[in-house]
């Protein structure tokens, strides 16, 4: 059965409305063959609207690619790569409820051969092999421990690009840095536009996991110090990256990274 058939295989939209329902509440708003998870979601559209508007800085065939969705959610991005012709996709989150909306859609959708399994970032070395694309959207904020989770990433399972976002408050602006300072210069860490990670002790928009929000500077410094190059910032808050060399790997293994059998 060729894609075009799969898509339009007949689904009973009551019994598809009482299967989203049991389900709920979804936070990707999917259009499942006419019915959508989340009509009333308080972002709209989310997240197809923001996907419209950098998805052309995507690749548009990617035919042969393997793709890796971290915090994969209801599925989303893992299915529109797939409709982009990725030869495989793997979906993670550590939350089975994400995992069983992001395996309904597909079911419905035709896209049944994308895989979904239940692992942590923290945990990605466990995969065992990298990916020509690493999908890094809306989760860097929700984690206690977030350079760790890129530094993870890097070392582990990202081959080329990686398409990252974060929420971002504060300063939009970039401060322009010297490579070293004095210990005596205080005065840089008082911009608004030095990179600056804000630490959330309770909650934020009523999420006690929204646990660190960075500005924009502080967002491309983590990336680059995990080892991303930026190619691209593609629409606000997200960007296209490349992996690339990690700043001081000469001086070793950073600290974070697992032990290895080659490394002793």
């Amino acid at each position: 059965m060729d894609v075009a058939a799969r898509r339009l295989r007949p689904v009973e939209a009551d019994d598809l409305r009482e299967r989203i329902d049991a389900l709920g509440p979804w936070f990707h708003n999917i259009n499942l063959n006419g019915v959508w998870t989340a009509p009333d979601h308080f972002l709209g559209d989310y997240p197809g609207a923001k996907f419209k508007r950098f998805a052309p800085h995507l690749p548009d065939d990617l035919r042969g690619k393997t793709v890796l969705d971290i915090g994969c959610n209801a599925g989303f991005y893992s299915i529109e790569m797939k409709r982009r012709g990725a030869s495989r996709v793997l979906g993670i989150d550590s939350d089975e409820r994400y995992l069983a909306q992001a395996r309904l859609a597909a079911e419905v959708l035709g896209y049944e051969d994308i895989e979904f399994a239940k692992l942590d970032v923290y945990d990605v070395g466990a995969i065992g092999e990298k990916f020509d694309l690493v999908i890094f959207m809306g989760v860097l904020y929700h984690l206690r421990h977030p350079l760790l989770a890129l530094d993870l990433i890097r070392e582990h399972v990202a081959r080329d690009l990686l398409l990252f976002q974060s929420m971002q408050r504060g300063s939009k602006f970039v401060l322009e840095l010297e490579g070293d300072y004095d210990f005596s210069e205080d005065g840089i860490f008082f911009e608004s536009s030095f990179p600056k990670l804000h630490f959330v002790e309770r909650e934020y928009s009523h999420d006690w996991t929204n646990w660190w929000v960075p500005n924009r500077a502080c967002t491309e410094a983590m990336l680059r110090s995990a080892g991303f190059s930026i190619e691209n910032r593609i629409e606000e808050e997200v960007y296209l990256c490349r992996a690339a060399e990690r700043p001081y790997a000469k001086f070793g293994p950073a600290a974070v990274y697992p032990a290895r059998e080659d490394a002793r």
